[in-house]
Formats: C-alpha cells, sequence, structure tokens
C-alpha cells in the first residue's frame, strides 16, 4: 500500500499547489504584479528550504516540462493573435525580437563582467536574460482596468512571440562558448539564419496543413479538435527542432496561421488552449520555484540589484531607442516600450540549460537570474499602469458583458456575437426593436436587464443600462457600433 499512498500524496499536494495558484491571479490583481511572482513565490514556499519541504533539484526534468509549457504557452499565443496585428507590427516587432535582443545581451553581458563575473557567465546572463513577456505586460494592465492602445499593443504581442527563438540561440552559443567548444564565428551566424529560416518554414507548412485537415476532417467528437491542435502544437515544435531550425518559432507561426482561417468549433478550441496555457504557466512557474533555494539567493543579491538596475534603465532603453527611433516611432511609444520589457518565464528556463549541460557555475547563475527576473517584476510591473496613463496609451477597459453566446459549429459563419450596453447618448435608447432597422443578416438575440433576461421581440424596448447581444455580419460591424454607442 506504500506505492498508493505516495502517488495520492504527490497528486493531493499538485492538486493542492494548483489551488493556491489559481486563487493568487486575482491576488496579483490587487497588488499591480504579475501572477508569475506569487506562482514563483508558491513554488519556493513548498520547496526544500520552504513550509511545503519538497527538495527538488532536477534542472533537466525542469527544462523539459519548462519546454513543453512554453509550446503550449506559444501557441496558445498564436491562435489568438490576428494576421492583422501581425502585419500592423511585423517590422517593429520583428526588430526588437531580433536586434534588440542581442543588444539588450551585449549590454546586460557587459554590465555582468564588468561587476566581476567570469566572462562565460556574463555572456550567458546577457543571453538569458534578454526576451520580454507581453502576457505579463497585459496582465498588469489588465489588474490596472485599462488597454492599450492599438500601435503598442501589437507591438508588445507580437515582440513577445518572436523574440523567444533569438534568446534561445545566444543562450546556445553562449553555453558552447563556456564550455569551450571548437566551434567557428560565421557556423553561429549559418546556425542562425538557419533557426529562423527553418523554424518559419515548418510553422507555415504545418499551419497550412493543419488548415487543409480541419477543413475535410469530421471527428465524432468536439472534444476531439484540441486533440488535432495539440498535436499539431508538439509537431511544429519538434519537427523544427530536429530539423535544426527554431522550435518556438515554428510553434507561433503554426498557431497565427491556424488561427487565420476557418476553425472547426473556434471558440471550444480557444477555450481549450487558454486553460492548457494557464495550466503550462502555473506548472511551469511553481516547478521553477522548487528549484529555488532561498538561502543561494542572499548570495546574488548585490549583483542582483545592480543587474536588474542595468536591465531596467539601459540596456533594454538602449536597445529599443536604437531600434524604433529610425522607424519614427512617436516619443510615448518609445518610452512605453522600454519600460515595460518584463522578463517571465523563458529567461529562467534558459538559465536551467547550463546547468544541465554542465557549465561550471550554472547553479549560481539560474539563482541570479530568478533573482533579477522577480526584480524586474516587481519595479517596472507595479508601474506599467499608471505609466501608460501618464503617456497617453491607455484606453479605458471595455465593460464586460453580463453574459456569453456562441455559436457551436462545425463551420465559421460570416458573422459573430457581440454584446452592446445601451446608454443615455446610443441611438437605440428606448427604441424598439423593430424599429432598428437592422442591417440584412443582423438579428437581435439576447437582451439582459439587470438579473432579468429578456426574449427579444418586436414590441422589445430598449432601455438604458440593457445588455443587448447581436448576431453581426462583418459588413454591418461598423454601423452597428455606431448605433450602439461602441461594443462592450
Amino acid at each position: 500500500m506504500a506505492e498508493p499512498a505516495t502517488t495520492a500524496a504527490i497528486l493531493a499536494a499538485v492538486g493542492l499547489l494548483l489551488v493556491l495558484a489559481g486563487i493568487a491571479s486575482p491576488i496579483s490583481r490587487s497588488l499591480g504584479v504579475p501572477a508569475l511572482v506569487l506562482f514563483l513565490g508558491l513554488g519556493v514556499l513548498a520547496g526544500s528550504e520552504g513550509i511545503g519541504g519538497i527538495w527538488f533539484e532536477d534542472y533537466g526534468l525542469a527544462y523539459r516540462l519548462g519546454t513543453l509549457a512554453l509550446v503550449l504557452i506559444l501557441f496558445d499565443g498564436g491562435l489568438n493573435t490576428s494576421a492583422g496585428v501581425v502585419r500592423r507590427a511585423a517590422l517593429p516587432a520583428g526588430l526588437l525580437a531580433t536586434i534588440a535582443v542581442a543588444l539588450t545581451a551585449a549590454v546586460m553581458a557587459w554590465v555582468a563582467w564588468a561587476l566581476g563575473l567570469p566572462l562565460p557567465i556574463a555572456l550567458l546572463v546577457g543571453a538569458v536574460v534578454s526576451s520580454t513577456d507581453a502576457a505579463a505586460v497585459f496582465a498588469v494592465l489588465r489588474s490596472g482596468g485599462i488597454r492599450l492602445k492599438q500601435s503598442p499593443a501589437a507591438t508588445l504581442e507580437v515582440e513577445s512571440g518572436l523574440n523567444d527563438p533569438m534568446a534561445v540561440f545566444l543562450t546556445l552559443v553562449a553555453t558552447e562558448f563556456a564550455l569551450g567548444s571548437d566551434v567557428e564565428p560565421w557556423q553561429f551566424l549559418v546556425l542562425l539564419v538557419q533557426q529562423f529560416a527553418l523554424g518559419a518554414a515548418v510553422g507555415l507548412a504545418l499551419g497550412w496543413a493543419a488548415r487543409a485537415l480541419l477543413r475535410v476532417v469530421r471527428l465524432p467528437a468536439a472534444g476531439l479538435y484540441p486533440v488535432l491542435t495539440v498535436a499539431t502544437a508538439l509537431l511544429s515544435f519538434g519537427v523544427a527542432t530536429l530539423a535544426d531550425g527554431s522550435g518556438f518559432l515554428a510553434v507561433y507561426v503554426t498557431g497565427i496561421l491556424l488561427a487565420a482561417g476557418p476553425l472547426p468549433y473556434r471558440a471550444g478550441l480557444r477555450r481549450v488552449h487558454d486553460a492548457l496555457a494557464w495550466i503550462s504557466q502555473i506548472t511551469m512557474f511553481v516547478i521553477l520555484g522548487l528549484l529555488v533555494f532561498p538561502s543561494r539567493l542572499v548570495e546574488v543579491v548585490p549583483i542582483g540589484v545592480a543587474l536588474a538596475a542595468a536591465l531596467a534603465f539601459v540596456a533594454r532603453p538602449l536597445a529599443v531607442w536604437l531600434v524604433l527611433t529610425p522607424l519614427r516611432t512617436p516619443l510615448p511609444e518609445r518610452l512605453f516600450v522600454s519600460w515595460v520589457g518584463l522578463r517571465g518565464a523563458v529567461p529562467i528556463i534558459l538559465a536551467a540549460y547550463p546547468v544541465v549541460r554542465g557549465v561550471p557555475g550554472g547553479d549560481a547563475l539560474f539563482h541570479l537570474v530568478f533573482f533579477v527576473v522577480l526584480l524586474n517584476s516587481f519595479v517596472p510591473g507595479a508601474t506599467v499602469a499608471w505609466l501608460a496613463r501618464r503617456l497617453g496609451l491607455a484606453e479605458a477597459s471595455a465593460h464586460e458583458p453580463v453574459a456569453a453566446v456562441e455559436l457551436i459549429s462545425m463551420r465559421d459563419f460570416p458573422g459573430e456575437f457581440a454584446w452592446y450596453r445601451v446608454e443615455a447618448a446610443s441611438a437605440v435608447a428606448d427604441a424598439f426593436v423593430r424599429d432598428l432597422a437592422l442591417p440584412e443578416g443582423c438579428l437581435v438575440t439576447l437582451v439582459v436587464r439587470g438579473r432579468e433576461v429578456v426574449v427579444p421581440r418586436g414590441s422589445t424596448q430598449l432601455l438604458r443600462g440593457d445588455e443587448v447581444c447581436v448576431f453581426v455580419t462583418p459588413e454591418a460591424r461598423v454601423w452597428l457600433d455606431l448605433i450602439f454607442g461602441g461594443e462592450d
């Protein structure tokens, strides 16, 4: 009976940690810091030097689980990134994800070396902290009750999806240098081009293939479609990586391309992948937190504070400024993008790679990066919403609809359900449904009035404060937005 009891104890512990992590999400909103900070804190508390007393020091397992989690997170990010956003932000985001990442890595490596770290470790520090996490930025913004204007939001969103491959490449190069590998510089350049070219090619190919498959396949249960999309994400990463391309870039591109075409059960698929991404984030951060020994963090506090300050005030702003200034990006956007380069899971996962490869001093490097990411999340993270308002880049958050209506179908229909709130200034205020003269193909489907659900008829009068759900065709969207005074 010992083995079942041990298994039950492990599952109970995992369940408890997931419950606590879920509860921590709303707490992070009230504190104004990314949820990752609390997830990491839970892992530390559950670890060998915390109240949980769980001894965990398997960097290899943590790195593999972290990679799987990132695959699911990036694929979900791709599914929720529209092709229009990519086209709009392709140039600035692409430059930030490549040149700015390399510049950030170079500046941070120089700072780390100037602070007394050995050159191999300094190069690794620069490489692993070079990529950003826009998910952390948007989480902080949502907690502040605002949303970014279109341009900076698109730039940050696409940059975060594209910059991981460059950080991974730089970490691989720095690790080989630290291990004394005999590799010529030109070979690294070839590897860089190969990583991006093959990663993009595999992502495009599998994205198109998955779209074609989902158009023709008819599965007996709706729950099997997420199985296909998860399989597509894993295949995209695996094939690209085996071909010596960037698996992370491939996964992100596959997600974007898949979402750009017809998708059966689109809303359900997105909900499943959103849940998988959250589970992945929570699991990944808790596991990374378990790897941390607080007693070892004390040793890196002085240099960690210096590196975090250099990252926030020197490296990121300098890289962003050099990249965005020639594009004539407005000054407020440059300032905002410079400041909100929050770090997330990727640097901590990448910091585990040198330990797995046996780089001397790898454990100290991991704890140093952990501290830098933690501090970076607290200080810039706590000021993101305030700065967005001060720079005039914030828009009021949309009013949350009180209900949700979905059309669950194998096909993508030319329309969607949109929620509107009837305000005093709305053209439809006090109007009867029969007098709305809605365009062809549009229909008022539901009215929520306080706690009452009203089935709309021609004689139904729309009162101020009503929440109205309308099936809207793409051609009529602008007109509906106009007469209702803007979508919720």
